[in-house]
């Protein structure tokens, strides 16, 4: 007998035991379980597919169509660029090639993310559509990720909310949630007008093999498929880490994520160097590949995304930043802008630079998570907020003989408006079958009323001058007249409530064209409108919840 309560408990420690281990790293489980499937192999080298040795004859009277690049950064803040304020840390890290393509071209100054967050807006990138439009509401995530996000991250009295009512048998898996695959790409619409096309960086738009990028009208695709990847192993001698533990996401990536790259769909394996680095380098070998004919490519970097690395030759140069995390965020911006300069040095080099159209944007605004205050200065809010901090980008065209250097416009446009003009820019066809919210801005201001962005109960819409936020949580309308107020500043609801409710009923409206959501949002969280993470919490900041 006793023999048989000894036993009893040994198995009762060794299974306390393990459902402890497994509760301390069930949040460590996608990054396992993906490196048991899909191991990173070493570096290998990339070809990219051989355009013709030669340009071919133009016919009498004709031009060749002219190639189009869009580069797309990742969270940088409306600071981050030198040219929209000073640039980061009191304006010791500048953006010279960056600041260059507004010099150059213009400077879309009232321009906005379609969402506050990387994959909606990317999302419309791809679509020219609301990605609400077809269920892309919320950024893909696993769901331990959003379990993971609401334990901690509480402020003062502001707790996260897990709705683990909405984890059905329905809900797709992780890598199923992206673009479904009914929606025309910009890719595929440029892809049968003649185009190579070309995705180098971050996609997170399905990781499923009938979501990727070589499915969705990329002929090449060197990809980092989910949301974030390591620029370098964590132990590699050349970086520099930044973590930041007052982070429940950082925490998550740095357990989870790995230096890893596939092409088109292969195994995954090492990038040679720091990703953004990498990502350039090859960036310059597809367009000396692709030099003699017309492409597209889609440079989507993921810098300054966290988790924050830098390489020691960049760090080493700003010295004068004190503070470890802004001087390694720093030195992530000044590397990213550098290597775009090599990319545009490079079209100049294949001689076709007179012919490119090149598009710069972020996804969305400076995440509040990193701890860095004023990345979206002068504005109020962050990523995943729509604050003006958090949906306001840049958003800068180059293309010369088209577009004269040093135009300023004011019209209000954004990343929905990107399908239509590269479309009509390659002559390819802009699909008629379905409700397309994308404008062709080379040819004019856009004709829409109004702009729209939705999250969950989270709403707004800019008509004009004027803008609305709707929240739930709080429940709260924001009034604000962005002409006399750009930082919302002065919420002006209570003293327009005519205007409030006409804005409203314009919301109201465009909901009912709206998909339900593909996937639901698991995770709301408290954001604070005007300060960092890791910023002490006080009673009356005025703050949103955030669904996803």
């Amino acid at each position: 007998m006793k023999k048989r309560w000894a036993a009893l408990g040994v198995l009762a420690l060794v299974g306390g035991g393990s459902y402890w281990a497994f509760e301390a790293n069930k949040y460590r489980l996608p990054g396992i379980v993906q490196d048991w499937r899909d191991p990173v192999r070493p570096n290998r080298p990339v070809v990219w597919q051989q355009g013709p040795a030669r340009a071919p004859a133009d016919p009498i009277g004709a031009k060749r169509p002219p190639n189009i690049i869009l580069i797309v950064a990742d969270d940088l803040g409306y600071n981050d660029i030198s040219l929209n304020g000073g640039g980061l840390a009191g304006g010791i890290v500048k953006t010279p090639n960056i600041d260059a393509l507004a010099h150059e071209g213009v400077d879309f100054n009232t321009a906005y993310a379609a969402n506050a967050t990387c994959s909606p807006s990317r999302a419309a990138m791809m679509t020219g559509r609301y990605p609400t439009r077809f269920g892309f509401e919320y950024t893909a995530v696993p769901v331990e990720f959003a379990e993971n996000l609401s334990h901690g991250g509480a402020l003062g009295p502001l707790k996260p909310v897990f709705h683990r009512e909405l984890i059905t048998p329905g809900i797709p898996d992780y890598p199923e949630m992206g673009v479904p695959a009914s929606e025309v790409t910009i890719a595929e619409a440029v892809k049968a007008a003649g185009y190579h096309t070309l995705h180098i960086g971050k996609w997170h738009l399905g990781e499923a093999p009938a979501l990727q990028p070589q499915r969705q009208g990329f002929d090449e695709s060197l990809a980092v498929l989910g949301g974030a990847a390591m620029f370098l192993p964590e132990d590699d001698p050349d970086t520099v880490n930044a973590k930041l533990p007052w982070d429940a996401i950082d925490r998550f990536l740095w357990a989870n994520l790995r230096h890893a790259v596939s092409f088109n769909g292969s195994q995954r394996f090492h990038p040679k160097g720091h990703m953004t680095d990498y990502f350039a380098d090859e960036a310059m070998k597809a367009i000396e590949a692709n030099k003699n004919r017309p492409f597209f490519l889609y440079l989507a970097f993921n810098a300054p995304h966290t988790p924050l690395q830098a390489t020691n030759e960049d760090y080493a140069k700003l010295s004068q930043i004190k503070d470890h995390k802004t001087r390694v965020y720093g030195a992530m911006i000044a590397q990213l802008d550098r290597r775009i300069g090599d990319v545009m040095a490079k079209l100049k080099e294949a001689g076709i630079d007179d012919n490119t159209l090149v598009i710069f944007t972020s996804d969305n605004g400076g995440a509040w998570y990193n701890g860095i205050e004023h990345l979206n200065a002068p504005f109020r809010g962050w990523k995943a907020t729509f604050f003006e901090g958090g949906i306001r980008t840049p958003f800068f065209m180059r293309w010369p003989g088209h577009i004269a250097p040093g135009t300023q416009r004011g019209d209000v446009t954004g990343h929905i408006d990107l399908f239509a003009t590269i479309a009509n820019a390659a002559d390819a066809a802009v699909p008629s079958d379905r409700k397309m919210d994308s404008e062709d801005i080379l040819a004019g201001p856009a004709k829409r009323q109004a702009m729209y962005w939705r999250s969950g109960d989270y709403r707004a819409v800019r008509m004009g001058d004027w803008k609305l936020q709707v929240t739930k949580r709080p429940e709260k309308t924001r009034l604000y007249n962005l002409a006399a107020d750009p930082t919302e500043k002065h919420d002006l609801a209570a003293s327009d409530p005519q205007r409030v409710a006409t804005l409203r009923a314009m919301i109201e409206e465009q909901n009912k064209g709206m998909a339900k959501p593909i996937w639901p949002g698991l995770i709301e969280g408290p954001i604070r409108i005007d300060v960092p993470l890791n910023a002490p919490w006080k009673d009356g900041q005025d703050y949103i919840y955030w669904t996803n």
